[in-house]
């Protein structure tokens, strides 16, 4: 049987529990000793578990691990550096950039769409290829997260999703054949898909504020999805209409720099390490099974993947759909493509303003309210033949849409067990994705057959359907400290 060794950087002197080396005094460096020494573990996968705090001798020997292992924090949050502090805010800073390139992403099709359709003479089922296409890539990046991420690191992940979007763009920018357009738009979700995962995870395992921060971070999605229909709608009546992108390759290349600089290509344990967090992983059965296999048995992670593949796909269809919605069935004109700024507005507004209206009804509850409004104001939108009815009202539908995301992603991170946190919400965030593509296609075929009329029938629908998985996803947790 092979004991276990327990590196703690300790902030204050304290006994050390037996069987474990102590590291007395401030460590000017996460991953040093207190004589300023860099600790080396260069085999296989055991610096990840060093860089964690937690070896097992066996792991180190190449002996098989008996899967025991002691979950000891390494760090004291309660005591981090001014250093510690200033990286902990340019991660979240990096964080967040991907967000707003993804916001921003979302907020660019809805405003553009009729002039797509209108310069490739397509209707709306052929102009839909491109959220299938879209779809595809976010599928393919979700599945391909866990690996890649394993096999190279979260850092170069992260910037490898930022290198396609800029491929992307870079294909959009001159208005090129319909077909590769299309193809743009997968290499743009298969690049938002790795992004999205990452940064989702990297905030959940985050142990300081880590509910705060994940509002921080989807309000920022909102803001990127608020900018760019201001930008989209003005170029969309302009003859280089498809110079919008240029604009979001312009964005792209500085969320490739800032991704670099912050995380400098290393594994999300040693980012979160630099940063003063405080890591808690356990390991059990990680060497006896595949962590894809783990994964894809929990049941709470295809329901809340599949709460989340339908929330993200009403985020955008609203965001998307609603401005043609608006024109040909309201009679609007090109300006309508501000009322989809205010619908991301909302989003913004509602996952920063509501944080203490979640506190007070509870996080569950307030799915539930948010989404049972959400559904009465899209029947106002529906049902009152209003041109700015309708558009105040789907701003509302904003504001309480906003919270739930993060909401899910808090959920997630107490109910899901900790060595399989990072690689679950990486997939249920990168499948989420693949609904922003998936329900404004299926939108786009019923437009195609019964009119755009029947965008709001289907987000009514879509809504209630997100009602009965909340009520399924459980509340009790399965994680294992």
């Amino acid at each position: 049987m092979s004991s276990t060794k327990v590196y703690t950087d300790t902030r204050e002197d304290r006994a050390a529990p037996t069987g474990s080396l102590s590291l007395r005094g401030r460590s000017p460096h996460p991953l040093q000793d207190g004589n300023g020494a860099r600790k080396s573990f260069e085999k296989g996968g055991d610096i990840e578990l060093a860089q964690l705090g937690v070896i097992a001798d066996g792991a180190q020997s190449g002996q098989p691990s008996t899967g025991k292992t002691s979950p000891s924090p390494v760090f004291d949050p309660a005591h981090p550096s001014a250093e510690e502090k200033w990286k902990a805010r340019i991660q979240l800073a990096a964080c967040c950039s991907t967000l707003f390139l993804a916001g921003w992403n979302d907020g660019t099709t809805g405003p553009l769409l009729p002039r797509i359709q209108a310069n490739y003479h397509v209707g709306y089922t052929v102009v839909s290829l491109i959220f299938i296409f879209n779809c595809l890539g976010f599928v393919s990046g979700a599945a391909a997260n866990v690996h890649l991420t394993d096999k190279f690191g979260f850092g170069k992940v992260m910037v490898l999703g930022s290198v396609a979007q800029c491929v992307g763009y870079a294909l959009d920018a001159p208005a090129p054949p319909f077909p590769v357009m299309v193809l743009a738009f997968a290499i743009n979700g298969f690049g938002i898909a790795l992004q999205d995962a990452g940064a989702n995870g990297f905030v959940a395992s985050m142990k300081d504020n880590a509910q705060v921060k994940m509002g921080v971070l989807h309000a920022v999605y909102g803001a990127g999805a608020l900018c760019a229909p201001l930008a989209a709608t003005k170029f969309s009546t302009m003859p280089h209409w498809s110079y919008q992108y240029l604009t979001s390759l312009g964005i792209a290349v500085l969320n490739t720099v800032f991704l670099i600089l912050a995380f400098n290509f290393k594994t999300q344990d040693v980012c979160l390490a630099e940063s003063g967090q405080t890591i808690i992983h356990t390991t059990a059965a990680n060497h006896e099974d595949s962590k894809y296999r783990q994964i894809f048995r929990l049941r709470e992670v295809h329901l809340l993947a599949l709460f989340i593949f339908i929330y993200v796909g009403v985020e955008v269809t609203l965001g998307g759909w609603t401005v043609t919605y608006l024109q040909k069935d309201r009679g609007g004109g090109s300006a309508t493509g501000y009322v989809s700024a205010g619908f991301f507005g909302g989003l913004m507004l509602g996952r920063v303003g509501l944080l203490w209206v979640n506190q007070k009804l509870g996080e569950r509850t307030a799915i539930y309210v948010y989404t049972v409004l959400a559904i009465a104001l899209e029947l106002v939108v529906w049902l009152v033949p209003s041109l700015i009815g309708g558009s105040v009202a789907v701003s509302f539908v904003g504001v309480l849409l906003g919270p739930v995301y993060p909401i899910v992603m808090n959920h997630s991170a107490r109910i899901l067990p900790h060595w399989l946190l990072t690689g679950s919400i990486g997939w249920i965030a990168g499948f989420g994705q693949a609904g922003s593509a998936f329900l404004p296609f299926l939108t786009g075929v019923i437009a195609g057959k019964a009119g755009i009329w029947a965008l709001q029938p289907l987000i009514v629908a879509m809504m209630t359907v997100m009602l009965v998985l909340w009520f399924l996803v459980p509340n009790a947790s399965r994680r294992v400290d």
